[in-house]
């Protein structure tokens, strides 16, 4: 991908274009060439043909893109990761374990990374915390995404460091549920079906409408790129939330959880 991406980039300037020149000239959103550039995002093969055609690379990027490796996983590194969510116009979140990132208290989330094995220094743990905090920004500005959660209730009654600590994030987790661009909802230990048993994942929708999907595992995460597997992570999305508590009754259970303690 960084390949391809370097070699759009030469193209481009060999034209004596400017990213946004090149976006302009094929009317499409600038952010779809700088993350393509950098190799942040798949080159698809409409696109490289698109390319080929106005850059005259003479099938070039086509072949490239024909020539991807099939398996679709890349090391994730926080900062790309969050590069991606800051612009994203949709977020639909569904965890298992833990409440979502996005959701979380700073007590609990700290708790949660002091969980981590191997253990972070002072230092490391410092910073992951705040990066974690600030990721949080986008639910209160001016034109925030659409977030949607689905969370498992296992991940509400887990005792994640202390018993206030806990209480704090029911209490954080109903605040943020009241925000207009959050929808949260819980999957009950009642539901006799569960479409996320295969573990957490979040899909993204990126500015261009592009859909990725992002997966989470004991050995590392991945980005799923492919629109069948994409379409297949939005399907299964798509279930857990008939499964799920509408979002009345999530809110109404998070009461409950509340007045029990």
């Amino acid at each position: 991908m960084k390949m391809l991406g370097r070699q759009l980039a030469a193209a481009r300037r060999a034209k004596g274009l400017s990213q946004p020149g090149l976006a302009a000239a094929l009317n499409i959103h600038e952010e779809t060439v700088a993350s393509i550039e950098q190799g942040r995002r798949v080159l698809k093969l409409d696109m490289a043909e698109l390319f080929d055609e106005f850059l005259e690379t003479k099938g070039m990027l086509a072949a490239g893109v024909a020539n991807l490796p099939e398996v679709d996983q890349f090391p994730l590194w926080a900062e790309e990761y969050m590069d991606q969510e800051k612009v994203a116009i949709s977020l639909s979140w569904y965890d298992n374990a833990v409440i979502p990132g996005l959701l979380q208290s700073e007590p609990y989330a700290r708790a949660v990374l002091r969980n981590r094995v191997p253990a972070y220094e002072d230092e490391e743990l410092e910073k992951a915390l705040r990066l974690r905090l600030d990721r949080q920004e986008i639910l209160h500005r001016k034109n925030p995404p659409t977030l949607c959660f689905v969370v498992w209730e296992p991940a509400l009654l887990v005792n994640v460091g202390t018993r206030e600590v806990h209480r704090d994030q029911l209490r954080f987790l109903r605040e943020a549920a009241e925000l207009p661009c959050v929808s949260l909802q819980v999957l009950s230990l009642d539901s006799p079906d569960h479409a996320g048993l295969d573990g957490p994942f979040t899909l993204v929708e990126t500015p261009d409408h592009q859909h990725l999907a992002y997966t989470e595992s004991q050995r590392g995460s991945q980005w799923v790129s492919d629109p069948e597997e994409v379409s297949r992570l939005a399907r299964k999305y798509a279930m857990l939330r008939t499964q799920a508590l509408t979002t009345h009754r999530s809110m109404d259970l998070l009461d409950s959880l509340l007045g029990e303690q």
